[in-house]
């Protein structure tokens, strides 16, 4: 017998693990949550702030269900730069049945909101006068509404998030600035939770042979133009000797006078291709959106032995211990000057790759946060 965690079928294949099966009364009390991700997936946000979650919550006797509002349709859609309307109008479509989903689980466990670009009063109805929830966000998501220059949109929406933030049991953030906004704004309980990585998914392996310096970037069509920025950092190695960009799911991004290298996305297979880098770099321009970013590309990077280059922008400065497990620029000059304080030296980068491992299996990996995450959900569960 066994307790199965698993993804309604509206984005492709169900995720599912199986634990040990409790005695009947275990059973019984075990906390049901429903996880309304935005995505399946394919969506990055939905797939490590929520659903990599389920399987250490169900051997914690939490049993977790995932609907996903938007299909992975959606996401592939979103990134080959076709029309997305199909796909937000079946997940209208299909929103009709979460108030029964609702009604069937403990708590549900709501990604940044359940039903976009509809005021909170429709969430509220949804949910009921006594549903207890969790709000999770790992973007700076209030500026989606907030900051509208549509002033009919910022009326109608604007304190949408902090309605229901309000109201919630929880609020669940990835770094400080969010947390800072969640308080103001009038949030309980928060928890700040960074998005990590499961380390049994990031083995260490070798660093590249060295023939060619190797700075490397993940992401997707959507934030690749934050490379751009580097853009004279790196012609100037070019010109110095043998470099190249390795770009993972960006595939028409290039840097004149660069060599760039560009590999698919997959999730089966990213943590083997960051281990084809040197170096992690994490450019961003330092606004609003960015100083909400969660810095998990870092904590790739960390997690695969590598040392990492960031702007000191958000989260990216608590993940970063800046000189040991890499380093932080802002100027063009600075990144060039730290880009090549790595190319140079060997040693270093084995030190920094090797301190960036440690401090992600302290701080940054599923394996250290989810007892926090369980006892969290455990304690609503109680009230």
């Amino acid at each position: 017998m066994s307790i199965t965690v698993h993804l309604d079928r509206v984005s492709g294949p169900s995720l599912s693990s199986t634990v040990p099966e409790r005695s009947g009364l275990a059973r019984a009390s075990a906390p049901r949550v429903l996880m309304a991700t935005r995505y399946g997936r394919l969506g990055a946000s939905s797939r490590l702030r929520l659903l990599q979650y389920a399987e250490p919550l169900a051997r914690a006797g939490i049993i977790c269900t995932a609907r996903p509002f938007l299909s992975d349709q959606y996401v592939t859609a979103l990134y080959e730069g076709r029309s997305r309307l199909p796909a937000v109008l079946a997940a209208y479509t299909r929103a009709l049945g979460l108030r029964a989903a609702v009604q069937d689980h403990d708590i549900v466990w709501i990604e940044k909101e359940m039903l976009p670009f509809l005021p909170a009063m429709f969430e509220r109805a949804i949910l009921g006068p006594n549903k207890k929830f969790i709000l999770d966000f790992d973007d700076a998501w209030f500026l989606r509404y907030g900051g509208q220059g549509n002033r009919a949109v910022r009326a109608l929406l604007g304190g949408k998030f902090p309605a229901l933030l309000r109201r919630a049991a929880l609020t669940v953030v990835a770094n400080e600035t969010l947390r800072d906004w969640a308080m103001d704004a009038g949030a309980g309980d928060v928890l700040l939770l960074p998005t990590v990585v499961d380390l049994d998914h990031y083995p260490m392996t070798p660093a590249p042979d060295g023939r060619v310096f190797t700075a490397g970037w993940i992401g997707t069509p959507v934030t690749s133009p934050y490379l751009a920025r580097l853009a004279e950092p790196l012609r100037q190695l070019a010109v110095e000797g043998p470099v190249e960009l390795l770009v993972i799911g960006a595939p028409d991004f290039t840097i004149e006078g660069v060599a760039c290298r560009h590999l698919p996305w997959s999730e089966a297979t990213e943590a083997a291709m960051i281990g084809q880098m040197d170096v992690g770099i994490m450019p961003l321009p330092d606004d609003a959106w960015a100083r909400g970013k969660s810095g998990y590309k870092l904590i790739q990077y960390m997690a695969a032995g590598r040392p990492t280059i960031g702007s000191p922008v958000g989260a990216n400065t608590a993940i970063v211990q800046d000189g040991v497990t890499g380093f932080l620029a802002t100027t063009p000059a600075e990144w060039a000057d730290r880009l090549r304080r790595l190319r140079d030296n060997v040693p270093l980068r084995q030190a920094m790759g090797t301190a960036a491992r440690e401090r992600v299996a302290a701080q940054f990996s599923l394996q250290a946060t989810a007892p926090k995450l369980a006892a969290a959900i455990r304690a609503i569960a109680a009230r």
